[in-house]
């Protein structure tokens, strides 16, 4: 049976596995279900349906599950969905989706940190880190193994590439593109995320072949169209590769150069 502090407040219509811990003052909605492993720190809430899977830690005051900050939101039934083994740190905040796409989903493997925001209907897929106080609009995509630098802001509709990696205080209004590392404001790419793709054991002529292609890209002085042609001219379409090319063709909001 889960170990709830009696100061907590948990509704019997929430499913709780048998081994969930549930600290002081916390407070556990109708729609939550919680799986195997969880450790519920004091003063959370869970609110609304939310489902978190196995082995996840939510500190004090974290808040998921509330109605998403969007005015076309009419109360309509929608969820945040969170997987397993994910550190949700005190005081982020997750707001369940909107009719769009129904639900806020956040993988597995992630670290949110203090006073982070994810906002209405955003991907956060795996193994990312989002420092303290990164503030998400809604509909962002951020793919695996990205890590979003504290105190950034993001346009909504924006994507963060897979290993990625992006500087503190800065300020994201377009996609960031796949193993890049981007900084400022304005934010610009500044090259290769080398280091993040070592630690993760990319092989070196990967990285060299990706490092090939970031050069035509960001320092040809081409147009995106032409650039993406000159690296299909002359690079070797590695999976690495083709994954970069794709991402940037399908942009919605443009690139960062």
């Amino acid at each position: 049976m889960a170990e709830i502090h009696p100061s907590a407040i948990v509704s019997p219509k929430a499913e709780l596995a048998d081994d969930v811990v549930v600290g002081p003052f916390s407070i556990i909605g109708d729609g939550a279900t919680v799986g195997s492993g969880c450790q519920i720190a004091n003063n959370v809430l869970l609110d609304g349906k939310v489902t978190i899977g196995k082995d996840c830690k939510l500190l004090p005051g974290a808040v998921v599950g509330t109605i998403p900050q969007d005015l076309k939101y009419k109360g309509e039934e929608t969820e945040v969905v969170i997987g397993d083994n994910n550190i949700i740190r005190e005081y982020a905040t997750i707001n369940r989706g909107t009719t769009a796409s129904g639900r806020t989903v956040v993988g597995n493997g992630n670290l949110i940190m203090a006073y982070a925001h994810i906002a209405h209907d955003c991907r956060i897929r795996d193994n990312t880190i989002l420092a303290n106080a990164v503030t998400m609009a809604g509909h962002i995509v951020v793919e695996d193994f990205a890590i979003v630098g504290g105190l950034t802001p993001i346009h909504q509709f924006c994507r963060i590439g897979i290993h990625s990696i992006v500087g503190g205080l800065s300020r994201i209004n377009k996609d960031v593109p796949p193993y890049s590392k981007v900084a400022g404001i304005p934010t610009k790419v500044y090259g290769l995320n080398i280091v993040g793709l070592t630690r993760r054991n990319f092989p070196k002529d990967v990285i060299a072949n990706l490092k090939r292609a970031f050069r035509i890209i960001f320092r040809g002085g081409l147009n995106t169209t032409q650039a993406l042609a000159r690296v299909r001219e002359e690079v070797d379409l590695t999976p690495e590769v083709e994954y970069l090319l794709d991402f940037i063709s399908k942009s919605e909001r443009g690139i960062l150069k």
